[in-house]
């Protein structure tokens, strides 16, 4: 996914220079999760990446043909906090209420891989030097692919938002790419963060209100109760692709010990047995090496496409809820104006209020229709693509597995 990608020593870097940078340089494109077919009028990457202790730094690349742009290329750099800014404005915007917002990034969090090496470094005094050396390469290992994860979805995130042919043309969106300074993002403070939380609570109360509401066209109703069941059983395919994969790197870190254990068995004392244990213990660093390909592989193609897909199949239940609000907007318009009508008070700002709240409605149906006709296609699509490229994988990897156990049984015979 990633080309010249440097191999620090994060081990020695985390106990000695804590605030040491790391940088990772990228190919591209690295959107594997979403396969965008976008044209070449604005093309967006991240280029280039710095990890540091408490922050990540993306490299924006651009590369464009609209006229809107001052050049046809240039670059920004840009940290976590103005990705999820630029969501912010996007949902923010009543403009955009029948659109699909693409989810926003990740926060970058390496505190599990940090953690891991930590223990590692505490525990070297009760491993053999082999054995600390490959344990620790597994854990840079996979270090180094959370991070390159991380940058892929903050880097799909930008590629879906100049795919579309109307949040492309935001200017928050044209700030975020073309304005070389810093945005000067600040995290929410605690009064904020209360404030955020209170809507969130008031929201969820609103969709539980909402939920029971019966709509009149079939499509919407349909697309409600299809999403509410996909999202469940999504997230739980998530959980458990997760704990596939881990059991599989769990595996690639048992064949270190087993190999680690062999060969010291071969310099207990010099017998016919030390060579037998060479070779076995030869033979299971190969099939370490397997297993966390296999383990890779099922995190890029199985996880992380259902991972996107839970979090794009949420951005889809928004809209539907956006949608849903303005029904009931409208719904309440229209008796506020019977009521108004009645009382034959304030006629013309009732009717100015159902009219702006039918116009609100209608629009955002008519968006939200083709968005989530786009998402349906969209997401069997790359369902399908990468289900394909993981069963040819597992496919190559089994065969690679029984090539080598074949192998090593041969070696054995011939030798002993």
């Amino acid at each position: 996914m990633m080309d010249g990608a440097d191999s620090p020593d994060l081990l020695g870097d985390d106990r000695d220079k804590p605030t040491r940078s790391r940088r990772i340089t990228l190919g591209s494109p690295r959107s594997e999760t979403v396969d965008l077919s976008q044209d070449t009028s604005l093309m967006v990457d991240i280029s280039d990446a710095l990890s540091e202790r408490d922050k990540v730094k993306f490299t924006v690349h651009t590369k464009t043909t609209l006229p809107d742009f001052r050049e046809s290329e240039f670059s920004v750099v840009r940290q976590h906090e103005e990705f999820i800014w630029l969501h912010d404005r996007y949902v923010e915007n009543e403009d955009y209420a029948g659109i699909i917002i693409p989810p926003a990034p990740p926060r970058p969090d390496f505190d599990n891989s940090r953690e891991k090496l930590q223990k590692l470094g505490e525990g070297e005094g009760t491993m053999t030097k082999e054995e600390f050396t490959k344990m620790k390469q597994e854990l840079e290992a996979e270090y180094l692919a959370t991070f390159k994860k991380t940058v892929a979805m903050h880097e799909v995130f930008l590629q879906r938002l100049a795919a579309h042919p109307v949040l492309r043309t935001d200017v928050n969106f044209r700030v975020f790419l073309e304005y070389d300074q810093d945005l000067s993002v600040r995290g929410k403070n605690k009064k904020e963060k209360f404030s955020g939380f209170l809507k969130s609570v008031t929201k969820t109360a609103d969709e539980v209100l909402l939920s029971g509401q019966k709509d009149v066209d079939e499509f919407f109703e349909h697309q409600k109760v299809f999403l509410v069941e996909y999202y469940v059983r999504i997230k739980d395919a998530t959980a458990k692709g997760d704990k596939m994969t881990k059991v599989h790197k769990s595996v690639a870190d048992t064949y270190i010990k087993i190999s680690s254990g062999l060969l010291q068995l071969a310099t207990l004392e010099n017998t016919q047995l030390d060579k037998f244990f060479n070779r076995i213990a030869e033979c299971f660093e190969k099939a370490r090496k397997l297993e966390g390909r296999v383990a890779s592989d099922e995190d890029l193609k199985l996880s992380d496409t259902l991972r996107y897909y839970m979090r794009d199949s949420a951005a889809a239940k928004a809209l539907l809820y956006r949608r849903s609000r303005a029904l009931a907007d409208y719904e309440n318009a229209n008796k506020a104006l019977d009521k108004a009508r009645s009382k034959n008070k304030d006629v013309q700002l009732a009717e100015n209020t159902q009219q702006a709240s039918c116009e609100k409605f209608e629009s955002i149906s008519e968006t939200a229709k083709q968005e989530l006709t786009d998402f349906k296609a969209r997401r069997i699509q790359h369902f399908r693509k990468n289900m394909i490229d993981l069963a040819e994988l597992e496919l190559k990897h089994a065969k690679a597995q029984m090539q080598l156990l074949r192998n090593c049984i041969t070696s054995l015979k011939e030798e002993f």
